[in-house]
């Protein structure tokens, strides 16, 4: 019997149905709450009805003192921990060097970092040079919770997991600060909420913080708002701009992670695929060469003429976002900005197109427009949402908005260990730095600094540095010993 084809050709390119879409309503709710766990996870999913705020939870030692999805998991996520540190050398290399010394003693410390395996090497070696340390997530999506359950089992007053609603993520945040009998001297931020917060809420506990250290583009910008606004009253170290984050988290993790993360959650085969990346930092250069190395025709968009160029030189079109908005089948924000895709580029896209953010707030798609009746939002995957236009028409937005690769997918380790050295190193420095060496300002992290960074991973790839001869070193004008690169660099 032969194969019956549709008469009209047609058929084939007629919209989805809408049979079976949940109503406007529950899919919100859905999507706020949901709490599968993207990477290697172990939720129980019975579990998820129940908020861990309204939960009785204890560690073996009987402390109390942490709010996670389920500490039960703890044994799991100590597994993760222990991988990460594998391939985090350089991280234990310092906690072993600085250990017998505590240069932390007597540090308390808030902090409000993405809660993964690799942070929580992090905020271990912090204890280990002597810290205290009360932590939440600065994502609502991209905690690993078997990994703040072994944190809590570790003792660190954790409050975070995977699916916070915006009220739970403030209570964390809330909860990290506002303890009797303990006060933080010391600030750790991604984003700069808890900066915010802490400033906001609690200016008597902002004026007695010795020091700040901020490692996000958002973050940052609000530092630099406060000081000009002359209402930064502590120092604060720039994370971010060190080179050892630019040019290496920003760039090489997302060159891997942004395919990872739409990997996942799409199945996307990129070959041919047409792709728009908002913004040619360094994550957008890094997204770039990764969609181009798989065959995708890449399109930039970009404000800054230096970017634009260097964008042109690397092979890639620079256009406005609306004029390619109708036949990309992809977009990807990482500008730091907000409102870069509206909604009214968000209606003239084509059925299926792919729209996620890599930068780390959720402000440069505006979600909050497709909130509306005529909408209809339907959850098929975790962190995927389908959002039907009322011809039919869908678009894939992931993690409503929310950063793509820690919410959807993991980083790489060995590359946030180079970011969680800096920022253990920048700690240390505000926190033992004399009195008046930093002023109420936001401050770059010593090039010496950065380049000690780099040189303790690279042993992991068994480079040998050349050493200057004296004379060498006269003819540049350097110290043998560095820094060999200027402030500005």
């Amino acid at each position: 019997q032969q194969i019956q084809f549709a008469d009209d050709m047609q058929e084939f390119t007629k919209f989805p149905t809408k049979t079976g879409r949940r109503s406007l309503s529950r899919s919100i709710s859905q999507s706020s709450t949901d709490s599968y766990s993207s990477a290697a996870s172990y939720t129980d999913s019975s579990d998820d009805e129940v908020s861990p705020r309204e939960k009785q939870q204890t560690n073996s030692k009987g402390s109390s003192n942490f709010c996670v999805k389920n500490i039960k998991q703890a044994e799991f996520g100590r597994r993760e921990i222990e991988i990460a540190e594998q391939d985090m050398s350089a991280l234990i290399s310092l906690r072993k060097r600085a250990q017998g010394e505590k240069p932390l003693a007597g540090a308390k410390i808030v902090g409000c970092t993405h809660i993964t395996a690799q942070t929580a090497v992090l905020i271990e070696t912090l204890c280990a040079l002597g810290a205290q340390c009360r932590w939440s997530a600065c994502n609502i999506y991209s905690t690993q919770n078997e990994v703040a359950a072994a944190l809590a089992e570790a003792g660190v007053a954790v409050f975070a997991w995977k699916g916070e609603s915006e009220d739970d993520f403030w209570w964390c945040i809330d909860r990290c600060v506002n303890v009797d009998g303990w006060q933080a001297n010391m600030i750790l931020d991604d984003g700069g909420d808890l900066t915010h917060w802490v400033y906001k809420k609690y200016p008597n506990v902002f004026k007695k913080i010795r020091g700040i250290v901020e490692e996000s583009v958002t973050g940052v910008h609000r530092l630099y708002q406060l000081s000009k606004a002359g209402k930064l009253c502590v120092p604060a170290m720039n994370v971010n701009d060190s080179v050892t984050k630019q040019k290496f988290d920003n760039l090489y993790c997302c060159r891997e992670s942004i395919l990872d993360g739409l990997k996942r959650t799409t199945d996307v085969m990129f070959g041919g695929k047409q792709v728009v990346v908002c913004g040619y930092g360094e994550v957008g250069k890094g997204c770039c060469a990764a969609l181009k190395a798989l065959g995708a025709i890449v399109y930039v968009t970009e404000i800054d003429p230096i970017c634009a160029l260097q964008a042109c030189m690397d092979g890639f079109r620079v256009v406005k976002l609306s004029e390619v908005i109708r036949q990309v089948d992809v977009v990807i924000t990482c500008t730091g900005n907000k409102n870069v895709v509206t909604r009214e580029h968000l209606d003239r896209m084509k059925n299926s197109c792919i729209v996620c953010n890599m930068g780390h707030s959720n402000t440069e798609i505006d979600v909050t427009s497709l909130r509306t009746p005529e909408l209809t939002w339907e959850r098929v995957r975790s962190q995927v949402d389908h959002v039907i236009w009322p011809d039919g028409k869908r678009v894939v937005l992931l993690a409503e908005g929310r950063l793509l690769n820690l919410s959807c997918s993991t980083v790489p380790t060995f590359v946030l260990s180079i970011t969680a050295t800096t920022q253990a190193l920048a700690l240390i420095e505000l926190y033992n730095a004399p009195e008046g060496r930093y002023k109420q300002d936001v401050y770059l992290l010593p090039k010496k600094m950065d380049e000690y960074v780099a040189s303790l991973h690279l042993p992991s790839f068994d480079a040998h540095l050349t050493e200057l001869t004296d004379d060498q070193a006269k003819y540049l004008g350097l110290n043998k010993n560095g820094p060999f690169k200027p402030n500005y660099y």
